[in-house]
């Protein structure tokens, strides 16, 4: 794993600095300095956005390929505690401070364990900042509704399954490929959960602030609809068809609700409009392909 430490690096030439305000970690009480990434001088040549909502970045020719997402994440390298920037500057629940203290070798052992060699301590590379969000992921299990974590995690595992992909295409050979389809499949179950518990008055989701998925644009709650419906299609099960249809029609209705069945709409944002629309026609035919096969049995008896 060694040999590709280079790949995670981009060029090196000021990517990031580091601010002259400490941050106090909240768990162990020592203080770090906070990574943050430079914008200008070309280093973000915008590209295209995914059906997943993630903005794509060119590699330009001085900085090389870049991970802006990868700073969002506020991570401890003394402790290893991880949270999104706003909880981990304002986290004060002694009682929750306690049980992550408690949890820090099991956490790091879990990390490692995925992405090794990973190090808090350096400029951070698209491994340290996979792994700052799985330290991440497993904080959040150990928080209370009152933080609406399950979002939070649904988030944390898109933007990890992004990520995975990406250090598999530098490192084909080091099963970042099924990590990163276990992370989609992680990132549906918790969108999904997240809308029950919302339905369910258990748990807000509109705590996180910003929805994104991705850290450039906030598609609001008419995102994590669309993300529901596209993580099932692409990533839900397809073992049991009948389950998977009935699964894809509520996925149909719940977008028609909320983009008025594809049809233009001012209030919603255009590009997540485009890819809705997408996803409508890509649910109907499925659902009509299942039907005519259905009445082709239905004649074949």
């Amino acid at each position: 794993m060694q040999r590709y430490a280079k790949k995670f690096e981009s060029k090196n030439l000021a990517v990031s600095f580091y601010s002259k305000q400490k941050i106090m970690c909240p768990f162990c009480k020592k203080s770090f300095a906070k990574e943050e990434m430079l914008t200008g001088g070309g280093r973000m040549i915008a590209g295209s956005l995914t059906d997943e909502l993630r903005r794509l970045f060119e590699p330009s020719a001085k900085f090389g390929p870049i991970y802006p997402m990868i700073y969002a994440v506020a991570a401890c390298p003394v402790c290893h505690a991880a949270l999104l920037w706003n909880d981990f500057e304002h986290f004060s629940d002694s009682e929750l401070i306690d049980k992550i203290v408690e949890d820090e070798d099991t956490r790091k052992k879990a990390v490692e364990t995925i992405f090794p060699f990973y190090d808090l301590k350096r400029n951070r590379t698209l491994i340290d900042g996979a792994a700052a969000y799985y330290l991440a992921l497993l904080c959040y299990e150990k928080l209370s509704r009152s933080y609406s974590p399950t979002i939070k995690k649904a988030q944390i595992c898109l933007r990890l399954a992004w990520l995975s992909s990406d250090l598999n295409d530098l490192c084909p050979d080091r099963g970042f490929d099924y990590i990163s389809r276990r992370f989609y499949l992680k990132a549906m179950f918790f969108y999904q959960t997240a809308l029950e518990f919302e339905t369910a008055r258990l748990e807000d989701i509109t705590a996180i602030g910003n929805f994104g998925p991705d850290i450039d644009k906030n598609y609001g709650y008419d995102g994590v609809i669309y993300l529901c419906g596209l993580l099932e299609y692409k990533y839900g099960q397809r073992e049991n068809i009948s389950e998977r249809l009935k699964k894809l029609d509520e996925c149909k209705r719940a977008i028609a609700r909320i983009f008025g069945l594809g049809k233009s709409s001012k209030s919603k944002p255009g590009p997540l409009l485009e890819h809705s629309r997408d996803l409508y026609d890509r649910l109907t035919a499925e659902l009509k392909d299942a039907n005519v096969l259905n009445l082709d049995d239905d004649d074949d008896e």
